[in-house]
């Protein structure tokens, strides 16, 4: 008889990217486990055609089906319709920008169900070399040490990123995403806390994905001062829960936060050039996040 473990929704919500052989490979070690299961992509009404239409091909795979949104409505609202849309008492969650590592990623996630929430974490990919101007491969590459499971799980809830995760459905439709997240970032951080309000456990394995696609310089100091700008909306939901927030909440001396105000203001600008130029620093990187951050009007 099978048992509800070996019943998995696959979820991937996509935007402007084509997943089909995301879903290949899903759907192979779906096929290889054994298990009953189902794959839903949904496209967050994507506008760029070249990457929806090849999408369109999934609908004839096995199992599997494309569904496409007539409406953006954010990453938040995506994988709730996701959730929804499942008939499977477990859902895998995954980015439809990212690689699957091995050949084990389901039948590792199978292996240790139990709980409510199961964490897996991400690697990072690529060519170190060929990299080594790219801001967002050495913001991530230097982040690296806290995506292992043993320091995830010092922090369950504050280390839940949404990349790459599995739920029991129940625990998933009573904790949804925050639909007011209209643009990604932080709506994942909020629903850590609010799992962790509401009693659900969260384990966090060694089962990472890998993310290969980083986008321009300039596309991702635009994406980080989008992501500031909901942190600082959502400021009073995400305390304690952010790094950034807490070290702006502690600047209690008004001269040290008017200082790093004016700074920004003087120099925000060349900090900024450098940051979407060939040698981007971390070091400007984390004091232009803080700067941008504390310039933020009501």
């Amino acid at each position: 008889m099978m048992q509800e473990k070996d019943q998995l929704s696959i979820l991937i919500p996509v935007y402007n990217a084509n997943c089909v052989n995301l879903v290949r490979q899903l759907q192979q070690q779906a096929v290889q486990a054994g298990i009953d299961y189902e794959i839903i992509v949904a496209d967050d009404a994507s506008p760029l055609r070249a990457a929806v239409e090849p999408n369109q091909a999934i609908n004839s795979m096995s199992h599997c089906r494309f569904v496409t949104k007539e409406c953006n409505t954010g990453s938040a609202a995506t994988r709730n319709f996701l959730a929804h849309e499942s008939r499977y008492r477990w859902l895998l969650f995954v980015d439809c920008d990212i690689e699957i590592a091995d050949s084990r990623f389901i039948s590792r996630y199978l292996s240790v169900l139990q709980g409510d929430v199961v964490s897996g974490g991400i690697a990072i990919g690529g060519d170190a070399t060929a990299l080594q101007s790219c801001l967002r491969y050495r913001y991530e590459r230097h982040e690296a040490p806290n995506h292992s499971a043993a320091m995830r799980q010092q922090r369950p809830y504050r280390s839940f990123r949404s990349v790459n995760f599995i739920i029991r459905r129940d625990v998933m439709l009573a904790c949804l995403f925050d639909e007011r997240f209209k643009r990604s970032g932080y709506e994942d951080v909020l629903l850590g806390k609010r799992l962790h309000e509401q009693g659900f456990t969260i384990c966090h394995i060694d089962n990472p994905v890998v993310m290969t696609d980083y986008e321009p310089n300039s596309d991702y100091v635009v994406k980080t001062e989008r992501s500031l700008h909901t942190l600082h909306e959502f400021r009073d939901d995400l305390r304690g829960y952010s790094r950034l927030l807490t070290f702006a909440d502690g600047i209690h001396v008004g001269a040290v936060k008017s200082a790093l105000r004016l700074g920004h203001r003087l120099f925000g600008a060349a900090i900024r050039h450098n940051l979407c130029g060939r040698h981007p620093s971390l070091r400007l990187f984390t004091l232009y996040k803080i700067g941008y951050y504390l310039n933020i009007k009501d």
